[in-house]
């Protein structure tokens, strides 16, 4: 059985290696467990993270970021999606 736990985990220190991305909270206990991540230049780009019994990470809004097999890639995608623009 795939350990949801410690994918959240190590998918919020993956996040956590991107200059741009913040990792705001990272709740274990709770039922889903999820991951809180925002862009730190912008008050309003930010993502909860959730990870499936098969081990796909999924937004909030139910986009697929990735899998438990490459949690990195799955950070690189979150950390596209919340890129601030230029103005």
């Amino acid at each position: 059985m795939l350990d949801t736990l410690s994918c959240l985990e190590r998918f919020a220190g993956a996040a956590r290696r991107h200059a741009d991305l913040s990792v705001q909270s990272v709740a274990l206990n709770c039922d889903p467990a999820y991951v809180c991540v925002r862009n730190r230049f912008s008050a309003t780009l930010f993502e909860t993270v959730t990870c499936s019994a098969q081990g796909t990470f999924v937004t909030s809004w139910g986009y697929r970021l990735g899998d438990s097999h490459d949690i990195d890639a799955a950070a690189d995608r979150l950390a596209y999606l919340l890129a601030a623009l230029p103005a």
